[in-house]
């Protein structure tokens, strides 16, 4: 992918110019929420539309006083704050790039990704600038630090850069086609990469939240997730802002207590999550406090919803969980259940705005239901490709389609279900097989809390399952439970279904979006036989 350094094409040139930023901001200021909180965050701290709105131009005044040019990126090392949000906005304000980068990134990650895409700013809270100096000497080209969060003053302070940078600034004008901000990939094999998203995909950031979950002035909107993940970018920073909604903010990395004390204090209209979250949520008992069935909808992404956990959310606040398909290459949700109409063990439907159709392993298109295929997805907020890597651009990106590489089927009544990967997908004895199907069955049994299923090679290079469970307290007698757990998958699924190794372990590894990284466990299994 070519480096995008060009400066704004004059006004007279852009027929349908925009900016992302107007594209946010502006439908709120225009229909009367400028004096409406756009931001809620500690102890009843609140920034309005039309303040936001300020600070945006403050800061998109000092990256420009600093000479950032259209196209440049500007990143960010940032916790979840007003002064990410400003900053962010701004830079898109002005034309640049904006980048929020994962605050738990080691060493090698950030140097990777602070020398492939050579970003003018880095905004850094102090508390990361160690991380920032281990790598600095390596760097081909040092960006221009903004520190934030210094006891003491200095040169590179945030203070300092704002200083002298007026607050009225008119947004550049775009093209619907030019990059306006990147999402790093989490990169649990090879290296990060950076998918480049556009200024239009805003046209689509309002549409589930508005149009499905009811989003509107005085709603409050909280998503557990950081900033940096393109599920809480899409919709809270851009989603909810667009709709007029207060987008709440969480400091911290979050854990249950904090989310629980986040829901008590906030009270959200609507709240997203991720399947770890809800679990943990009801694990550590926090569900059952009164505040969460204040919430009008839950919605969940990033991994399959575990049956066993919907219901267990249901019984405890009465509401459902709505669950939907999302990757970063989209931003936001494709297929999604909605408050009318819902499945549960499904991702949905795909949304109006959304194309989806499935493939089997010739290309050819899939029209028969309850039939495997690999996922192709075409709207409004695909991607652009990867930053400089021209070859996996185009084995993901066809004619405008986007195959995320996930497996999905659809039932007669146009339900989909998410199968997991096309490379966790497994042919046993000639036949598909989905983890997914496996792992809802076993955590029917109580004993167990999480559960992995892979796919690993015998000593004749064949195939076989193997299942990784986390119990929920510890265990006396693992054969036992092991019989357990063999019985009811032998009672519920095809004997080619069935794994043949179990394995107890104390918890699953995952990344830090909380995706089980089954490469890992299968290192396990090749550990054991060596």
């Amino acid at each position: 992918m070519p480096e995008s350094r060009s400066p704004s094409p004059p006004v007279e040139d852009l027929a349908d110019a925009i900016n992302a930023v107007d594209e946010i901001l502006g439908p709120p200021l225009a229909s009367g929420c400028a004096s409406r909180a756009a931001l809620r965050w500690g102890a009843d701290q609140s920034l309005s539309f039309d303040e936001l709105n300020t600070l945006v131009n403050r800061y998109g005044q000092a990256l420009r006083n600093e000479g950032v040019k259209a196209g440049q990126r500007v990143f960010f090392l940032l916790d979840d704050s007003p002064e990410l949000v400003a900053a962010y906005l701004g830079a898109m304000r002005v034309g640049g790039i904006a980048v929020a980068l994962n605050m738990r990134l080691a060493a090698k990650d950030l140097l990777f990704i602070l020398d492939d895409a050579s970003p003018a700013v880095l905004f850094i809270h102090v508390d990361l600038l160690s991380l920032y100096r281990e790598i600095e000497a390596a760097l081909t080209t040092p960006p221009r630090l903004v520190v934030l969060g210094r006891a003491i003053a200095a040169d590179d302070d945030l203070a300092a850069f704002l200083a002298g940078a007026g607050d009225v600034l008119t947004s550049m004008p775009r093209s619907p086609t030019d990059p306006a901000y990147w999402v790093y990939s989490s990169g649990t094999t090879g290296r990060p990469k950076a998918a480049i998203h556009r200024h239009g995909d805003m046209r689509v950031a309002d549409l589930h939240l508005r149009i499905n979950l009811g989003v509107q002035p005085g709603d409050r909107v909280f998503t557990t997730s950081k900033m940096f993940f393109a599920f809480a970018l899409g919709h809270s920073l851009f989603g909810a802002l667009r709709c007029g909604a207060t987008v709440v903010i969480h400091a911290g990395w979050p854990d249950a207590a904090a989310i629980g004390e986040a829901v008590r204090r906030e009270r959200p209209t609507v709240m997203l999550s991720v399947p770890t979250m809800y679990r943990n949520l009801l694990h550590e008992g926090v569900a059952t406090d009164p505040a969460f069935r204040g919430v009008r909808h839950y919605v969940s992404a990033g991994e399959k919803l575990p049956e066993a956990v919907f219901e267990a959310w249901v019984d405890a606040t009465g509401v459902p969980i709505l669950e939907g398909y999302g990757t970063s290459e989209t931003v936001f949700l494709a297929i999604a259940n909605t408050p009318r109409s819902y499945r549960v063990g499904s991702s949905g439907r795909p949304l109006p705005w959304a194309e989806a159709r499935l493939t089997d392993e010739s290309g050819a298109a899939i029209n028969m239901p309850n039939t495997p295929g690999r996922l192709a997805l075409r709207m409004g907020s695909v991607f652009a490709g990867y930053w400089r890597q021209p070859d996996l651009s185009r084995e993901f990106l066809h004619d405008d389609w986007y195959f995320p590489g996930d497996m999905f089927s659809f039932d007669e009544s146009g339900w989909w279900y998410h199968h997991g990967r096309a490379d966790d997908m497994l042919k046993i004895s000639g036949q598909w097989v989905s983890p997914s199907e496996i792992e809802d069955c076993a955590l029917t049994v109580e004993e167990l809390a999480e559960v992995a299923v892979i796919g690993h090679a015998n000593a004749d290079g064949l195939i076989r399952l193997a299942m990784f469970a986390v119990p929920r307290s510890p265990i006396r007698d693992e054969a036992a439970l092991a019989r357990k757990v063999g019985d009811k998958l032998h009672a519920t699924l095809s004997i080619y279904k069935c794994p043949r190794t179990i394995r107890f372990i104390t918890e699953l590894p995952r990344t830090s979006t909380g995706k089980v990284q089954k490469f890992k466990l299968r290192g396990l299994l090749e550990i054991a036989t060596s």
